[in-house]
């Protein structure tokens, strides 16, 4: 059994347990705080607002992969950084991309550090980026290359990932993890919920995948929620522990398991929303309080 199976075990044999059951009994106060809150005017502040200003599919993918690379850290830090790198690429990503050359990109983005990311890491993911481009077209010809007819979606996701790798002289193994190396990949699936899923938050765009096929990003604030809620037993918010919680909801959302996802984690984030008086509220409704 391949490494991607034993992982998807789980979410393929998920039976009605304890946390099922409290999804259950919690889902329609979950679809009120989605009516009320998943709006573009609770999105700030998060990396997703630096990309919606790109109408353009294959301008927005770009834009959302890098913003995505670097969506580790404060979040105000994020938004200047992403801002000041989007900054570079003008008003086609896309077209910077394609067609400037590794020792533009290199002078362009040598400025350019966010914590731990250099200039010279970004440098060379848009290089390896701009190959795919021209050979491909857009990043959403690759993933639908990569996904195949006989891959499932992990798979698909880790041949999309190591081929830009590949094509990037630094490997930039962090920046674009991939399932295969067992990361969490929360933000290599936060790119991919932008650009597939189409709401009123996620602007998607992408027809290469759908929604129901999606994985939840597994930060901080969605586990400490998921595991306050009995969601998940796990300990740590890993590439399991994503699979298991987006099974559950994928129980009861077959179409769109991650659709909660932007609502649930604006709790923690926004100051005005209180993540504790919302799991008090959800644990008064199931009694699952400890």
């Amino acid at each position: 059994m391949s490494f991607f199976n034993v992982v998807l075990q789980g979410d393929q044999n998920m039976e009605e347990s304890s946390g099922l059951r409290v999804l259950r009994c919690i889902l329609p106060y979950f679809e009120n705080v989605y009516a009320r809150y998943n709006r573009r005017e609770f999105v700030s502040p998060d990396p997703l607002e630096t990309i919606y200003p790109f109408l353009r599919i294959e301008d927005r993918e770009v834009a959302a992969l890098l913003v995505s690379c670097i969506a580790y850290g404060r979040v105000a830090m994020i938004l200047r950084n992403a801002r000041r790198l989007l900054g570079v690429l003008g008003h086609s990503p896309a077209e910077y991309v394609r067609n400037a050359s590794p020792s533009v990109v290199e002078r362009e983005t040598s400025f350019f550090r966010h914590r731990f990311t250099t200039g010279s890491e970004i440098a060379s993911l848009i290089c390896g980026m701009g190959s795919i481009l021209r050979e491909y077209g857009t990043l959403e010809e690759l993933f639908a290359y990569s996904m195949g007819k006989n891959k499932n979606f992990l798979e698909g996701v880790s041949i999309f990932v190591e081929k830009i790798r590949k094509r990037s002289p630094a490997g930039n193994s962090f920046l674009l993890p991939s399932p295969r190396d067992g990361s969490a990949c929360k933000r290599l699936f936060l790119f991919l919920k932008w650009m597939v899923r189409r709401d009123d938050v996620d602007p998607g765009g992408w027809k290469a995948a759908h929604p129901r096929d999606l994985l939840l990003p597994m930060d901080v604030h969605m586990f400490r929620i998921c595991s306050s809620l009995g969601f998940t037993d796990r300990k740590h918010p890993d590439l399991r522990t994503s699979v298991e919680v987006t099974g559950l909801f994928r129980m009861l959302l077959p179409e769109d398991p991650t659709k909660y996802d932007f609502v649930l984690t604006r709790f923690g984030i926004r100051k005005d929303l209180s993540e504790n008086s919302f799991l008090e509220f959800c644990q008064e409704k199931t009694n699952t309080k400890k």
